[in-house]
């Protein structure tokens, strides 16, 4: 069965060590990193903060960098294009090896958040061991795994998720005029309307970018579908 997985590696293993060390406040995402092979690490990098200038010579003198370029400044967050090293190429030629696909990848706090993709559950052990082997510290935070006959799994959306949708849909918050607002929708499932809207912000956003995956997969294969977090 397909399995998602959850993982976080420390920075000193991976990438970017000495730049989270120096600017510490700065979260960085990789953009669509997918291990299709070591030569398929994806270039593109999102920064979240208020000087990009530092943000830059961070990235530029960090060892596991070759060349920075900044693309683009927009709202507090910047956007990188970047060569690397081959000592980031290790972990993603190992995920590589089990077919794997790393959808999403996050560095703060010195440490890296990945969500791994895998055809198979048992290829999840495999990896793990390589990494061991390697000196490569993957702590598996969470497994998830996938069911195609799931009503709601298809979508990449949580139980939860799609049960608020529902829910909203049946109540009318959809429709023009709305007849049910979040705060009333938050009162129904008992949470904070900052909690409801959060979720339906969440949910709407993987359905949206699941949608469109399957037309864009067909002339961009490094587009990755939006997974679903089950706190949500």
């Amino acid at each position: 069965m397909s399995t998602i997985v959850e993982a976080t590696v420390p920075a000193d293993q991976f990438a970017l060590a000495e730049t989270l060390s120096a600017v510490p406040a700065t979260e960085i995402r990789m953009v669509r990193l997918v291990a299709h092979g070591s030569e398929h690490v994806m270039p593109f990098l999102w920064a979240g903060c208020e000087d990009t200038d530092r943000v830059h010579d961070a990235l530029a003198n960090d060892p596991t960098t070759e060349s920075v370029e900044i693309l683009s400044e927009f709202d507090g967050e910047a956007l990188f294009r970047v060569d690397w090293a081959a000592r980031v190429r290790v972990l993603v030629s190992i995920v590589a090896e089990e077919n794997a696909t790393v959808l999403d990848a996050c560095g703060r706090d010195g440490t890296w958040h990945l969500q791994i993709f895998f055809p198979d559950h048992e290829l999840v052990s495999a990896t793990r061991d390589f990494c061991e082997d390697f000196g490569i510290d993957l702590e598996l935070e969470r497994i998830n795994r996938l069911s195609e006959a799931s009503e709601y799994g298809h979508l990449g959306l949580t139980e939860r998720q799609y049960e608020t949708l529902v829910d909203a849909y049946e109540a009318g918050y959809y429709e023009v005029p709305r007849t049910v607002n979040q705060e009333e929708l938050a009162e129904h499932f008992d949470v904070s309307h900052q909690a409801l809207s959060e979720r339906l912000r969440r949910a709407h956003e993987t359905v949206i970018t699941n949608a469109l995956y399957h037309k864009i997969h067909r002339r961009d294969h490094d587009v990755s579908p939006r997974i679903r977090h089950e706190a949500d």
